[in-house]
C-alpha cells in the first residue's frame, strides 16, 4: 500500500491552540513502530501546483494565503482557525499534493492513503474550520480534468459536514457526496450534500451501522469509478469535538464495511485522516491506526 506523508504535514500553531497539529507525526511513527505500515510503504508526496489548486479555489484567495497578505484580514483569520504562516501554506500544498497522489495510486493498486486531508470545509473562495485548502475537491476535478475518473464518490464520515466540498462541487453532477454528520455539531449552517444523514449527540455503534449500511448503497448505485474516503475519528466516544459515542470498534466496524464493500465492487479507495480531537490525543491515534489495520486486513 502507498501512503502519503511528509513533515511539512506539521506547523506552529500557539501552545493554547485546540488542534492537535503533532498528531501527523505521532501516527506516522505508531503506523511504523506496530508495523501496520513499512518504512518502503510511505512515500513523500509533491505539493500541489497552483495550477491544481485553482482547480477548486479562486485565484484571489490563493494569492492571498501564498503571498500572506491574507493575515491582515481578521475575519478571514478567525473563520479559518490558525494563524497565517510560511509553514501553514506548505502544508495546504503538502496535504493537498499527498491527496492527488494517494488518488492516482489508488486508481492503480486499489487502495492508497494520506496521513493528512480531509480538509472539507474549505470553501473555493475562504478557508474554514482548520481547512485551508479543500483536498477532495481538487482531487476530484484534478481527475477529471485528466481523464483518469469521469464518475466519483465522496464518502465523508468525518462527524462534521463537509460544507466546503459540497459548495465547491454543488453543480458537478458526476460527483456523488454521501455525508454522515453530527445534526447539532459544527458547521451550524449545512450545505446539502448529494446524500446526508443526520446524527442525533450520543449516537452509538449499533444505530450509527445501521444507518451507514442502508445508506451506503445510493454510493455503490451511483457506480462511482474511485471513492475517497474521508475516514475522520471524532465520531469517536472520547472525542471532544465529536458529541457521537462510537467505539474503537464501532470505527473498525464502519472502515470495513465502506473498504470491503468497495474491493467487492472492484471500486479503488483513496483515503484521508480528516478529524481527531481526543484528550489524551493517544484514542484519537489509536483510531486512526484502526483504518489502517482494516484496510490491509481487506486490501492486502
Amino acid at each position: 500500500m502507498k501512503v502519503f506523508y511528509s513533515d511539512k504535514f506539521t506547523f506552529p500553531v500557539p501552545d493554547v491552540h485546540r488542534f492537535p497539529v503533532n498528531k501527523y507525526k505521532q501516527l506516522r511513527d505508531i503506523l511504523l513502530g506496530e508495523k501496520i505500515l513499512s518504512l518502503d510503504e510511505l512515500y513523500e508526496p509533491k505539493v500541489a501546483t497552483k495550477e491544481q489548486i485553482l482547480l477548486a479555489h479562486t485565484q484571489e484567495y490563493f494569492e492571498s494565503f501564498e503571498s500572506g497578505t491574507i493575515k491582515s484580514d481578521e475575519k478571514a483569520i478567525r473563520r479559518l482557525g490558525f494563524p497565517w504562516s510560511h509553514e501553514l501554506y506548505l502544508r495546504s500544498l503538502a496535504s493537498v499534493g499527498g491527496a492527488i497522489e494517494s488518488a492516482v495510486a489508488a486508481m492503480k493498486e486499489g487502495v492508497s492513503g494520506n496521513l493528512a486531508g480531509g480538509t472539507h470545509h474549505a470553501f473555493a473562495g475562504h478557508g474554514e474550520g482548520f481547512c485551508v485548502f479543500n483536498d477532495f475537491a481538487v482531487v476530484s476535478l484534478y481527475l477529471q480534468k485528466n481523464n483518469l475518473a469521469k464518475k466519483i464518490a465522496v464518502i465523508d464520515l468525518d462527524v462534521h459536514q463537509g460544507n466546503g466540498s459540497a459548495q465547491i462541487l454543488a453543480e458537478n453532477k458526476d460527483i456523488f457526496i454521501f455525508d454522515m454528520h453530527g445534526k447539532n455539531n459544527y458547521p451550524f449552517k449545512k450545505i446539502p450534500s448529494t446524500l446526508d444523514v443526520e446524527l442525533t449527540d450520543k449516537m452509538e455503534d449499533e444505530e450509527y451501522l445501521k444507518l451507514l449500511t442502508e445508506n451506503i448503497q445510493r454510493v455503490f448505485e451511483f457506480n462511482p469509478e474511485i471513492i475517497l474516503y474521508q475516514a475522520g475519528i471524532d465520531p469517536l466516544s472520547e472525542d471532544y469535538l465529536g458529541r457521537l459515542s462510537l467505539t474503537k470498534e464501532g470505527l473498525m466496524k464502519r472502515d470495513r464495511i465502506v473498504l470491503y464493500e468497495s474491493k467487492k465492487r472492484g471500486i479503488p479507495v483513496s483515503m484521508a485522516l480528516g478529524g481527531g480531537y481526543s484528550r489524551p490525543i493517544e484514542h484519537t491515534l489509536i483510531a486512526y491506526c484502526g483504518t489502517y489495520k482494516t484496510a490491509k486486513e481487506i486490501f492486502g
